[in-house]
């Protein structure tokens, strides 16, 4: 097997690897943006109760670690990439830089789309998945604390399920990196009795003071 390829990805799909903080330091240090003006896009597998293999795409901001948009296909395309990057983004909020591997599913349809909008085409460099850490590390935040404890029926579903979870992971999951916050900022209440929320039917709860 490839040293680019794990059992977690498909061969036309390979990114895989660890976070890499110097690349963000890098594009930072190029003056025209900061660390908020960088995006970062993967594909993962996920096998359903069916033995079907579904592709599910996320695309994440680096400076707050916000799952910007999630979805799932059967037949994934460079037109269909293209597709979810212009429904992920409004035109005045697309980042400058979107970091990407160099898979071939990101063919001319992707970079024209990202060129239209005004992003800057970020693929790591040959044979170097570390470099997408922070969308690899998202994945495999997304297995470990959702899809290894849940069986997956169909597409429908397994979108559902992700919607579910970035919902979670945005506005209830904390980060050491942001300070113990959520990637969407929430208040510190002091107040109130402490009650328990189920997220997931009861895979993950949300505690607040009511």
């Amino acid at each position: 097997m490839p040293a680019s390829l794990s059992c977690d990805t498909p061969p036309q799909l390979s990114s895989l690897g660890q976070p890499l903080p110097q690349l963000a330091e890098a594009l930072r240090g190029q003056g025209d943006v900061d660390i908020v003006g960088i995006g970062s896009l993967a594909f993962f597998v996920v096998l359903t109760i069916g033995f079907d293999l579904l592709y599910a795409f996320v695309i994440v901001r680096i400076d707050r670690r916000d799952l910007v948009w999630v979805n799932v296909t059967k037949n994934p395309t460079a037109e269909w990439v293209a597709r979810q990057i212009a429904e992920a983004f409004p035109w005045d909020g697309a980042p400058y830089f979107m970091i990407r591997d160099r898979d071939r599913i990101y063919g001319g349809s992707v970079t024209r789309r990202l060129r239209a909008m005004g992003i800057r085409d970020k693929p790591t460099a040959p044979v170097s998945p570390w470099q997408n850490g922070v969308a690899e590390r998202l994945i495999g935040s997304i297995r470990r604390e959702c899809l290894d404890h849940i069986v997956v029926f169909g597409q429908a579903h397994l979108r559902r399920i992700l919607r579910f979870y970035a919902s979670y992971y945005n506005k209830v999951r904390t980060h050491r990196s942001l300070d113990k916050d959520a990637p969407v900022s929430r208040p510190v209440q002091r107040t109130g009795s402490i009650k328990s929320f189920p997220i997931l039917d009861g895979l993950h709860h949300r505690y607040a003071r009511v």
